[in-house]
């Protein structure tokens, strides 16, 4: 398709003082709520755009994307995505991008597959680190090799089900594959894939870019390279680029390394108008589902509208200011709606506003409902909306809603992706569709704009007709378990294969058999490392930066207060020591941290609280933490904490409602409790096959210490199975009663408890902010210490051998060993071990040979245990066996000092990985709360780098013996009944 380039643009600020002559300059803008000033260039010979966000942040970030718009679902951008990342000219080694990982203090490396882009980042503090991970990102992207057996090991390929046997049945192989056969195990996924092909029937989003595995087979080589040699070219790439690295210096690095041998290319990639409905669409589905699991109501209905363009930024902030009216809080009245109603379990996971796409989509609707309810389900939305639309929603509601995007526009972020990455990532969708990223950064005036615009009481009214009731572009997709649907899909594969088989001649079984013994010498061979540039030990920054706070007396508690760069926003912790608490409360610990919040507080009922929380706050919320002592873990400590955030401007009324939240919540609102047991059933339910990884781990160390099996057993699998369960015997009132009076003895007892304070703040507010915090907490007195009794468990040592089933289509495996705490002397050998073992063996046994789509190994001091797991793995009973091979590998093999250090990079890289201000000071307190003090985390990375390679043998010695191991595995119940042999109990989830 053929697009206009648009035209430069003007500048709003000054040039910067050094250009490279291979880019021109387009303009520069400063943005002071980000703190950074955004400049624009354009490639002068191919087009590329690059924009670079100019920040006095060490940590540099660096994406390269390109526009993917696949017609079809072998997920093509997703294996190229792979692939291209499996060597390249200048670096012709078989797996550059994990080797990288090892040889550097990177604080972020990834690659992603979106639904219309590709995208390459990385970020790191160290500047050398920075510019050879450049290198070899730019070497990937555009010179990659695309060798035919990577394709096949990243991608899929067909081999006998014992490789050398060509007597014995085909089997699909791949990494994608596995993992796409993982991630359409959801039925969420599977829900929204339905619905994009519904709502865009003509575009790019018709078709799963990720790869459906029914089609992935249908990819070939020669395919993918034809779509790398249009898609991969500088003329369809965007760079984005945050931090104090000037932009004349990425540029010519760019230009040296890559750009000065390209040529603008002709075609122009983009995605087209969809072609649009004039009536509404209904629509039925199926999802896999276990048979024990179909007796209760399990249908997902929603309702899809396809909106204006996401590149058009008034459009997009509208329809952001829609969606949160409609649907922020428990108030809002289309959530208030789909909670309430008995038409369904929860809200569907996939209400809101999908922004990503070049035209938007918003979506509403119900789970845990039944096929003949679809019309009242779209009754019951269509009503709301009207409405909305005739009596419009009070202003305050509006207000509160403008206060959010506010608030989310200049909040720092970082715990989980960089900022810099946050923020390049937030601009990348309108970068792609070539518009206006930066005043997608930049949404002050916007908002100031949108403030003036939302006075006129019938703003709210006509942005529901104009988007939704007076839109035809409407779907409603009903989709229904099937029991039959896994086996099924089971069938036709086997089917497919066997045709196949039937089909070969003798030298092209034998071409199977060649061609898997040709990829697993590959994968077996052992490149030379040293092509690649590194870091080394002499690299890593002498201290670890940990924030410090100041603690004084506020009335009659200790507060810790910590001078942060938050941007104008500030954080506040109520910290109280957790209370003994008997099996019974325990059980419902979890229940009552999520619910505090949700409640009614302060003589207003829930929905009046959700409205006040969204007009003063960010959000408030409630959770526990539990941790074994540094020396002990057996030995532990556990707090309740209720945490929120704010505009410094709304201090002292947000300071008002976390005392209102903690002192006047209303266990009384039964119903309220009802709506939040079955939305929390949901959550947890559609959890599993996303960090099944996580959940095995959980559950194989539960016998290891008292903080593992608690994990297990309050939010692990054992917990998903009490939720179930506790879920379906609320039906009456009698039975809801009983469950909140347990959730008022808790808080009755947390009440009673020792409590402290954490304000994190810009330092030139802190006198007005502890001044807020007296005003608003006067009078309070402490509670008395005598009589109470802190929150103890008594030591736990048991073996676990758990098989755990559900719907699935993969695997997922975990074998744990008992270990020792942080302040051991072995602790960081066995940090540095789990990297060790991940990069020398597991990463080839267990993804390249095996399939899976991740594996590896760690060491949590926490709870003392070392932990094997694999994530969306084809196999099980081999893989069980690849976790018992790394550790002979470890004891037999000879080993090079290179291995060792890049072992110890990688422990550093996470160690020493930045966060937001924030999260900073929150990591620094609760450490030190919890016996992590500075001086002990100092201590401990200086132990880190110290770690020898006899120091590795003599801790797998000792500690990853056979008889010690426990395992847990999440897998079918097909499956299960195949492992009889391992002696595993079998637990339906």
């Amino acid at each position: 398709m053929k697009i206009a380039t648009p035209a430069p643009r003007r500048a709003s600020a000054d040039a910067p003082a050094r250009a490279h002559e291979a880019f021109a300059w387009i303009r520069s803008e400063r943005i002071e709520s980000l703190n950074l000033t955004v400049e624009e260039y354009e490639h002068r010979r191919t087009g590329a755009r690059h924009y670079h966000l100019s920040a006095e942040n060490p940590e540099n970030v660096f994406l390269v994307a390109f526009r993917t718009v696949p017609m079809d679902s072998t997920g093509v951008a997703h294996i190229l995505e792979h692939t291209a990342l499996c060597g390249s000219e200048r670096y012709p080694v078989r797996d550059p991008f994990f080797m990288m990982i090892r040889r550097s203090l990177n604080t972020f490396m990834n690659a992603f597959t979106s639904s219309d882009w590709t995208a390459y980042p990385f970020a790191s503090q160290n500047r050398k680190d920075f510019n050879n991970l450049l290198d070899v990102y730019l070497d990937a992207v555009f010179f990659a090799r695309l060798d035919e057996l990577d394709f096949a090991q990243e991608g899929h390929r067909v081999e006998f089900e014992e490789a050398a046997d060509p007597g014995s049945r085909l089997v699909y192989k791949g990494v994608v594959y596995n993992e796409m056969k993982g991630a359409m195990s959801s039925p969420v996924s599977t829900l929204w894939q339905g619905l994009s092909q519904r709502l865009y029937p003509t575009t790019t989003y018709h078709y799963n870019s990720g790869g459906d595995p029914e089609h992935i087979p249908e990819l070939s080589h020669a395919q993918l390279k034809e779509f790398y040699r249009t898609h991969y070219h500088p003329s369809n790439a965007v760079f984005l680029t945050y931090g104090n690295i000037p932009a004349h210096e990425h540029q010519a690095r760019f230009e040296e390394r890559a750009l000065a041998r390209f040529q603008r290319l002709d075609e122009v990639i983009a995605v087209p108008d969809e072609s649009r409905y004039d009536r509404p669409l209904e629509a039925e589905d199926g999802y896999a589902l276990e048979e024990e699991d179909t007796g209760a109501a399990k249908t997902h209905i929603v309702l899809g509208w396809l909106l204006g363009r996401s590149t058009e930024l008034e459009d997009l902030l509208k329809a952001h200011l829609l969606s949160n009216i409609l649907l922020d809080n428990g108030a809002s009245p289309l959530r208030h709606a789909l909670e309430s109603t008995k038409l369904g379990s929860a809200p569907s996971p996939l209400c809101g506003l999908e922004d990503s796409n070049r035209e938007m989509a918003f979506v509403c609707g119900v789970e845990g409902s039944r096929p003949e309810q679809a019309e009242a389900v779209e009754a019951l939305i269509l009503g709301v909306l009207r409405e909305v639309a005739e009596r419009g929603v009070p202003q305050e509601m509006v207000d509160a809603a403008l206060h959010q995007l506010e608030l989310h526009q200049r909040e720092i972020g970082g715990d989980s992706y960089p900022y810099g990455l946050q923020l390049i990532l937030g601009a990348l969708p309108t970068a792609i569709h070539r518009g206006d990223p930066i005043a997608v950064l930049n949404l002050d005036p916007v908002l100031e704009r949108l403030r003036a615009e939302i006075r006129d009481p019938d703003f709210v009214k006509r942005q529901v007709r104009a988007l939704l009731l007076d839109n035809p572009h409407r779907v409603r997709l009903t989709m229904s378990p099937d029991p039959g649907l896994s086996a099924r899909r089971g069938a036709a594969e086997a089917g497919r294969l066997e045709a196949i088989r039937a089909a070969l001649s003798a030298e092209e079984r034998q071409g199977i058999v060649a061609r898997a013994a040709e990829l697993q010498e590959r994968q077996a061979r052992h490149d030379d490392p040293e092509i690649l540039p590194k870091v080394g030990l002499d690299d890593i920054p002498a201290d670890l930066y940990i924030p410090e706070g100041a603690r004084e007396t506020l009335g009659p508690w200790e507060t810790t207060f910590y001078p942060q760069g938050t941007n104008g926003l500030v954080y506040q912790q109520l910290v109280i020591e957790l209370p003994q608490l008997d099996d019974e409360l325990l059980a419902c610990l979890p229940y009552y941290t999520r619910a505090l919040s949700e409640l009614g507080c302060g003589g207003r009922d829930y929905l009046a609280t959700q409205v006040r929380q969204s007009q003063v706050c960010g959000d408030i919320n409630a959770y526990t933490s539990l941790r074994g002592r540094i020396d002990d873990v057996q030995a532990i400590r556990a707090h309740f904490i209720l945490s929120g955030k704010a505009l410094a401007s709304r201090h002292a009324e947000f300071s008002a409602l976390m005392r209102e939240t903690l002192e006047t919540v209303r266990f009384d609102e039964v119903g309220r409790l009802r709506e939040i047991i079955a939305q929390e059933r949901a959550r947890m339910e559609q959890s599993v096959t996303g960090r099944g990884h996580s959940l095995a781990m959980g559950a194989a160390a539960s016998g290891m210490s008292p903080g593992a099996d608690i994990n297990h057993r309050l939010r692990g699998l054992a917990g998903i199975r009490a939720l179930k369960r506790l879920d379906d015997s609320l039906d009456g009132a009698e039975e809801l009663a009983r469950f909140a009076e347990r959730l008022a003895r808790i808080h009755a007892l947390v009440l009673r408890a020792p409590r402290q304070f954490v304000l994190i703040g810009e330092r030139e507010r802190h006198d007005l902010l502890r001044r807020d915090l007296e005003t608003v907490w006067k009078g309070a007195t402490a509670a008395s210490a005598a009589g109470f009794a802190p929150f103890t468990r008594p030591p736990v040592r048991r073996p676990v051998r758990q098989l755990w089933t559900t719907s699935t289509e993969v695997n997922f495996c975990a074998k744990v060993y008992p270990t020792v705490s942080i302040e051991h002397a072995d602790a960081a050998a066995l940090e540095v071990l789990g990297g060790f073992l991940r990069n020398g063996f597991l990463h080839r046994a267990i993804r390249e040979q095996g399939g899976a789509y991740g594996g590896g190994a760690g060491h949590d001091p926490d709870i003392a245990a070392f932990r094997f797991y694999s994530y969306r793995d084809p196999r099980l009973e081999e893989t069980l066996r690849d976790f018992d091979q790394a550790i002979d590998w470890l004891l037999d093999t000879r080993h090079e000092p290179r291995q060792l250090e890049e072992a110890i990079l990688g422990v550093i890289g996470a160690i020493d990985k930045p966060g937001s201000p924030a999260g900073e000071a929150k990591s620094a307190f609760h450490n030190t709360l919890y016996g992590r003090t500075p001086a002990q985390r100092q201590r401990y990375r200086m132990r880190v780098i110290g770690v020898t390679l006899d120091d590795l043998r003599r801790v797998g010695e000792t500690y990853l013996k056979p008889e010690r191991a426990s395992q847990a595995v999440v897998t079918s119940a097909a499956a299960a009944q195949r492992c009889d042999d391992l002696g595993m109990e079998i637990l339906p989830l």
